[in-house]
């Protein structure tokens, strides 16, 4: 039977283990090279719920996307200290690094470079409307192409099965079943609410907001196109949230779609080890003190 009033519970894969936060804490369970699984729980109240403003629409969006990063990047750098041998592990300066190197990488690849290419056809495209959705569908290739390369990675393909047992704890959860291997295989390693569905829906958003700045020179374009990132990731946000709400329906459905789609190649099916390690993650993310909707007994 499924929960109603189910609170919203967020998850990322780690290096081998599982990160899940509720409102009112984080956990993070990481498989240790011996087998055994580390557990760290902390009391964390997401930034969009910490002020009555941050939790407006859209900008609930765009403090959440700040949020996410900084709480991902040291969610890995923690994954990273317990996973890794002495030899292998990462240093602050490494995961600091690697933040700057992610942002550059999404903004080369996915706003610069679009962009770019599509200005090589200026002379053939007069209308602003089929500019911008050819850029659009550039984009969106780029994007797809991306995934399609980096999910053939050994490593990233073993990140890819930790996201799929993330995937799948979280429905056995909402649907009111105890966290069990067997219960979480009834399930699909593809979630509405996933991070992956939110950034296809941040290139579709993109395209209706970038056909408003109008079409100046090259420069320009980009840079516009990058300081308005935050509010297309504020509107993507709100249609995530709005789908999972009504995903019963036909509509919410159909435009849900292409993101379920898109996680062919972002979860990969887990192992009864992996799905163990999801499982810690979430009951630590619940704590004894709260019921499973995050709330106070």
């Amino acid at each position: 039977m499924r929960r109603e009033g189910f609170c919203d519970i967020g998850g990322q894969a780690l290096i081998e283990g599982v990160m899940m936060r509720s409102p009112h804490r984080l956990a993070m369970a990481v498989r240790r090279p011996d087998g055994s699984i580390v557990l760290e729980v902390r009391e964390e109240v997401p930034l969009s719920r910490r002020s009555p403003f941050f939790a407006l629409p859209v900008i609930r969006g765009i403090v959440g996307l700040v949020d996410s990063l900084v709480v991902g990047l040291r969610a890995l750098s923690y994954s990273a200290q317990v996973a890794l041998d002495e030899e292998h592990r990462l240093t602050g300066f490494d995961m600091v690094l690697a933040l700057f190197l992610a942002v550059g990488l999404f903004v080369g690849l996915f706003v610069a470079l679009p962009t770019f290419l599509t200005s090589l056809l200026d002379r053939f495209l007069r209308s602003t409307v089929v500019y911008n959705l050819m850029e659009g569908a550039i984009r969106i290739g780029v994007f797809l192409l991306y995934l399609l390369v980096i999910s053939n990675l050994r490593d990233i393909r073993r990140v890819f099965e930790y996201h799929g047992a993330e995937h799948k704890a979280i429905f056995t959860f909402e649907e009111g079943e105890e966290l069990t291997p067997e219960n979480a295989a009834k399930f699909t390693t593809r979630h509405p609410r996933c991070g992956t569905s939110w950034l296809l829906l941040v290139m579709v958003v993109s395209v209706l907001i970038f056909s408003c700045l109008g079409r100046p020179g090259v420069f320009i374009r980009i840079l516009s196109r990058v300081l308005v990132v935050p509010l297309v990731a504020g509107l993507a946000y709100e249609a995530v949230k709005l789908l999972s709400h009504h995903r019963q329906s036909l509509v919410a459905r159909l435009v849900s779609l292409p993101g379920l789609w898109l996680q062919y190649l972002t979860t990969r099916e887990p192992d009864r080890d992996q799905l163990e390690v999801a499982f810690a993650a979430l009951r630590g993310s619940l704590g004894e003190e709260y019921t499973p909707c995050g709330e106070k007994r």
